[in-house]
């Protein structure tokens, strides 16, 4: 059990802490919902939840609320260390001691990382129940969201994805103001700020400290996996799980059996078993994203081989250097997980045998929107030539007439087989 004096001190020190100087985010979130509902943002580590609650927080002070009503808990804090549900009990027991007016107004209550306690769910329950309280709760786990709040909080929460700084943010960052008609020298500062973005991603300690953002990254993966994975899973074989990060780094798709089979060279012993739930707690985590092939059968969806997308390209960087085809597509997958669409649901890949590809398919209830392929250098014959005749024979196939090459540069409008073909700039549709 957490000493009171402990967590008095805890809430006392954010009460006397200045918020620190803050970014703006895209994420819009309603600071008075009427409905009772725990706010919960998700999201990858270090994609910058805990600066998007000070943002919050920022918003209510700016609105007159006293920051006495203000409760914000981030429970990886040291002391916090071993916190039980019992303990959260208590830290709102001693807030409403140190500031005993608030048991008869409204309060704001903002808990970070919280799948750290077990059995938090039922707390946060019991205080929609029973007190006059905004609960927001924040947690890299995408488990938070599928398993206790499905089970706990059914149509008790409302959740949100954060991920890092999208490229548009990433240019609110620079205070730059994207306008549909630029100059030349307007035009040539995006681009070079993209062509950073493109290599180096969007987490925002890389973005506000660049000389030191292979340092930073390094950081980031070394705590994701102990943290996230070591720890939370109580994982032994270390070896394993490294090997399976950088694999799953180069890998376009990811079979367990061949990966199974690769370890097995290595004289690596371990259960496919193992493999399947080390794959899992990566897309829990929000490091991998596991992109699922076209079907209108559902369990041919879930049969199929995945395809493996990234969190952020730094981390492509960091493992394989200048793979600009594999950052070029990672990014379009980045893309339309901040248009809000969620893989294997909204979007999948599809192919014909093996032979040719579809990036992306875009799509809505039982019909197909668009057609999306993404090519980094379109300036090729031969390249170009095969993205359209995938595009056309999927467009038959699918029966879908909204075709997109998403390219680094070329844009343009193309009729092939009475197909209109659109050429987009990657930059600019990041930015639509």
């Amino acid at each position: 059990m957490i000493k009171k004096d402990i967590i008095a001190q805890i809430i006392l020190d954010f009460q006397k802490r200045d918020l620190p100087k803050l970014a703006e985010r895209s994420l819009k979130i309603d600071l008075n919902i009427p409905l009772k509902r725990a706010i919960v943002i998700l999201g990858p580590r270090r994609s910058g939840k805990t600066y998007y609650f000070y943002c919050l927080i920022k918003k209510l002070l700016e609105r007159k609320v006293s920051k006495q009503k203000i409760l914000y808990i981030n429970f990886e804090d040291p002391k916090l260390v071993g916190a039980s549900m019992e303990d959260l009990n208590i830290i709102l027991d001693v807030f409403y001691e140190i500031y005993p007016k608030n048991k008869k107004q409204k309060i704001w209550l903002f808990f970070d990382e919280i799948q750290n306690i077990k059995n938090w769910e039922l707390f946060i329950r019991n205080i929609l129940d029973s007190e006059n309280a905004q609960i927001f709760i924040s947690g890299s786990s995408s488990k938070l969201l599928s398993k206790e709040i499905a089970t706990s909080l059914r149509g008790r929460s409302l959740s949100y994805l954060m991920l890092p700084f999208s490229f548009f943010e990433f240019l609110k960052l620079k205070k730059i103001v994207y306008k549909k008609y630029l100059s030349s020298e307007e035009q040539a500062n995006l681009k070079n700020l993209f062509n950073r973005y493109f290599s180096y991603g969007g987490y925002p300690e890389v973005l506000l400290y660049p000389k030191e953002q292979k340092r930073i990254i390094n950081e980031i993966i070394e705590v994701t996996i102990y943290r996230d994975l070591i720890e939370r899973y109580k994982i032994r074989n270390i070896k394993v799980l490294k090997l399976m990060f950088n694999y799953l780094v180069k890998a376009k798709e990811f079979s367990t059996h061949k990966f199974y089979n690769f370890l097995k060279s290595l004289n690596i012993k371990i259960s496919k078993n193992s493999l399947y739930n080390y794959l899992e707690y990566f897309n829990d985590a929000f490091i991998f994203f596991p992109l699922r092939k076209f079907s209108f059968s559902l369990k041919k969806i879930e049969q199929s081989l995945a395809k493996i997308y990234v969190i952020d390209n730094a981390l492509i960087t960091n493992i394989l250097g200048d793979d600009r085809g594999k950052k070029f597509e990672n990014l379009c997958f980045l893309g339309l997980l901040s248009k809000n669409f969620e893989p294997n649901k909204d979007f999948f890949y599809y192919n014909f045998n093996h032979s040719s590809e579809i990036d992306f398919v875009i799509k809505q209830k039982n019909l197909i929107k668009q057609l999306i392929q993404a090519c980094y250098d379109i300036s090729d014959y031969d390249t170009k030539q095969r993205e359209i005749k995938s595009l056309v024979k999927a467009s038959g196939e699918l029966k879908c007439n909204n075709l997109l090459i998403l390219t680094y540069a070329y844009e343009a409008e193309e009729r092939v087989k009475n197909k209109k073909i659109k050429y987009i700039p990657l930059w600019k549709w990041l930015l639509e």
